[in-house]
């Protein structure tokens, strides 16, 4: 914006400058990097400063930056050169979210850099490792302190290697790139160094000999990776046991509390322990890879003094196996690395609602590999579940221009808000869909009721019983009579009941009586679920 030498130009010595840096930054916004049109946006456009006057930057030409008015008005960082990374970094997500439906990893940012094109030709001597890097034109012999983990006996060396070395070990870190990027962003280009060093690890012989594989300080490596770091100190473990290197990750990012793992990524990790235990099961009782005769009993009956974890993992596989889906059409609404205000819903929303009311919890003793293994019934009827959801509440309704953020506040201030917008993201409120989706449990069980099937074959694994037709039908009509109920769409209701955050019982008692806690009637009448599920 306008500020110092700027506010004084006249209008003939505005239109100069523009044209100047217009020709300097090669016709596209400092920000975004796309075309600048003169004619089409010449009324909206800005000149700021790239580094902002109160941190000590210029206010001559050689500080300004064009760019389009709305790329610097809602930049997510006063710093236009961070802005600019952070500009790079939401395009990148965007591929990844409609490409591979997740956002994206360390591996997209080591790819986009030219990363993962070469290796280490390495020999571990006694005292020291020597290594070179001729596949990627560096053939100078370095020589570092070879250092020997005292407690595990793991090796280890410290170096500065090109970017074109590295990959990314997406196995034992799943985690995607998330919103503290932008702090580490803005560290780095101030000028602070980086604390801790990135982790990876390398093989010394078979077919991905060489390849250093980073496990470890993802954002501190992206961040750089985005600054134009060319170079990145890494701590490298030689011929590790990758089990070891899991589960040690694992257990950093869950009960030791070391590093800050988002909750899609520890059940992404938990998932890979599952088959890192099925694979130890298969060894110690001499059966191939293919051979999945046992069953989850068997697993956790073998590793007896894991047992509590043996039950997480079972429970991971299918959550990740549901998330990975491409078939579930809620994924696009998902959060998966934290909270965000572009979609309806984060990952831990999705935890503590579907998976935590619908995924049977205890070792089944059916075969794994079993054709009739109730956990993949389990998985696509889940998968179903939320494809409804999808379509009945989000698909054409939540707007992802709009977002989430301070939806509620606007409405209050008088902000017109689409009313299927609103209604969507109240609908994915925690403490909303875990009373709703409760109920869509009850849809189903009055389904096998009715049908006179036992309880005793259905209860605490639902989904593990395969529903016709009717029964899905029955869902969708009670989540569309759910949709379609007045209180989602009435803005008044953002100075009371939507004004803060409720929990459970909050909205149990909003359905069982019509009524919130405090006496604000939200309902016409309590919810009929018989009702509901029959309308046409």
């Amino acid at each position: 914006m306008p500020v110092g030498a700027l506010s004084k130009l006249s209008q003939s010595e505005r239109k100069e400058l523009v044209r100047r840096l217009h020709e300097t930054q090669a016709g596209v916004c400092y920000i975004c990097q796309e075309m600048v049109d003169l004619a089409l946006h010449y009324d909206h456009l800005d000149i700021d400063h790239i580094q902002p006057l109160s941190s000590g930057g210029r206010d001559d030409v050689s500080n300004y930056a064009l760019t389009h008015a709305s790329c610097n008005r809602s930049k997510l960082a006063t710093n236009l050169v961070v802005a600019q990374k952070l500009a790079q970094f939401k395009k990148l997500a965007e591929k990844c979210n409609a490409e591979k439906m997740r956002g994206p990893t360390l591996e997209e940012l080591l790819e986009r850099a030219g990363g993962g094109r070469g290796q280490l030709n390495l020999e571990v001597c006694e005292r020291e490792v020597r290594y070179s890097m001729p596949s990627v034109g560096d053939a100078k012999v370095y020589t570092t302190p070879l250092y020997i983990d005292k407690l595990s006996g793991m090796r280890s060396f410290f170096a500065e290697l090109p970017v074109s070395v590295l990959y990314h070990d997406e196995r034992i870190n799943p985690r995607s790139i998330g919103s503290n990027l932008r702090g580490l962003l803005e560290e780095f280009h101030a000028g602070r160094p980086q604390l801790h060093v990135s982790l990876g690890w390398v093989q010394t012989d078979g077919e991905n000999a060489g390849r250093v594989h980073v496990f470890d300080g993802q954002h501190k490596a992206a961040a750089q990776i985005l600054l134009g770091v060319s170079k990145l100190p890494i701590r490298v473990f030689i011929d590790p046991d990758l089990k070891i290197m899991l589960e040690t990750n694992t257990n950093a990012g869950s009960k030791l509390r070391q590093v800050a793992f988002d909750k899609s990524a520890l059940r992404n990790l938990g998932h890979n322990l599952y088959w890192e235990r099925i694979s130890q099961y298969q060894k110690d009782h001499g059966l191939p890879e293919t051979d999945l005769s046992f069953s989850e009993e068997d697993l956790y009956k073998y590793f007896k003094g894991q047992a509590s974890l043996i039950k997480r993992y079972i429970a991971d596989d299918v959550r990740h196996r549901v998330i990975r889906d491409p078939d579930n059409l809620l994924l696009p609404y998902i959060e998966l690395s934290g909270k965000s205000t572009d979609r309806p819903l984060s990952y831990s929303t999705i935890d503590r609602t579907f998976f935590s009311q619908y995924i049977h919890q205890a070792p089944l003793p059916t075969p794994i590999g079993a054709d009739e293994n109730p956990r993949g019934l389990e998985k696509d009827q889940l998968v179903r579940l939320m494809c409804i959801h999808a379509e009945e509440l989000l698909r054409g309704r939540f707007d992802f221009e709009i977002g989430t953020h301070q939806i509620e506040a606007k409405a209050a201030a008088g902000e017109e808000i689409p009313g299927e917008h609103l209604a969507a993201v109240r609908l994915c409120r925690e403490e909303v869909m875990h009373a709703w989706v409760a109920l869509t449990k009850q849809v189903l069980e009055s389904f096998l009721v009715a049908q006179g099937v036992p309880a005793a074959l259905w209860a605490d694994r639902l989904l593990h019983h395969e529903f016709p037709e009717q029964a899905w039908q029955n869902v969708r009509n009670f989540i569309s009579s759910l949709r379609d109920l007045p209180c989602w769409r009435n803005s008044e209701l953002s100075k009371t009941v939507f004004a803060g955050k409720t929990n459970y019982d909050y909205w149990k008692n909003v359905f069982t009586t019509g009524q919130s806690p405090q006496g604000v009637q939200v309902l016409a009448a309590p919810l009929n679920i018989v009702e509901m599920m029959s309308t046409q």
